[in-house]
């Protein structure tokens, strides 16, 4: 029943329950849902909220790949975590990314005009996860530096990081930039690339991290 009274509760405490109105107005008129790996969106109802995880846990059956977008801005590195990456034109060469706009990476590595997209190995699922991050220490609001322990080097031509143990890489200028939604498409041509030693790539695939083999 509705009006049943929980047993080891009070009989008058529902008299004592905070209004509807004020438990709405501790929550804000904000759901944030995280998409994927360091990527969260907010909307604006608990409706809008179940369709966007509906839509992440329909596309978490779309096996990817695993990248990792970095450039450098202002001599130091930045980067984030990337699943939504394809190749675009063989002639001339074009590959895209799609960072969202709530981003705190994407204006810098944007103001740098090039980025090197690095495909991780199955053994960097840690680099992933570092790389999600916001780089904020969320005890002191303070920066921090997403690349810390993490071994990489200057591309040759654009001298963006190139992160040890990847499985490939492709280095690119910043071709264009195009706005879909809460997201951009940034193209970018191709100026290097290679593939290495590493044989198996990291995917990710509902929600937890896998191998190419």
């Amino acid at each position: 029943m509705a009006d049943e009274i929980p047993e080891g509760m009070s009989p008058d405490a529902r008299a004592t329950w905070p209004s509807r109105e004020l438990i709405e107005s501790f929550l804000g008129d904000s759901f944030a849902v995280e998409m994927w790996p360091g990527e969260t969106i907010e909307v604006d109802s608990a409706e809008e909220a179940a369709a966007a995880r509906e839509f992440r846990d329909v596309l978490s059956r779309f096996a990817s790949g695993v990248t990792v977008v970095a450039s450098v801005s202002g001599g130091q590195p930045v980067g984030m975590t990337c699943q939504s990456f394809m190749s675009v034109s063989l002639q001339p060469p074009l590959v895209m990314f799609s960072p969202a706009k709530s981003s705190g990476a994407w204006p810098l590595m944007h103001r740098s005009g090039s980025f090197c997209v690095n495909f991780l190995a199955e053994d960097q699922a840690d680099v992933s996860n570092q790389l999600a991050g916001r780089g904020i220490d969320p005890a002191t609001g303070a920066r921090v530096d997403k690349f810390a322990g993490i071994d990489w080097a200057p591309t040759r031509e654009s001298g963006s990081p190139l992160i040890k143990g990847v499985v490939g890489y492709v280095d690119c200028r910043i071709h264009a930039v195009h706005e879909a939604g809460d997201h951009y498409l940034v193209i970018g041509r191709v100026l290097d690339l290679a593939e290495t030693d590493a044989e198996h790539g990291l995917t990710f695939y509902r929600g937890k991290y896998g191998s190419t083999r």
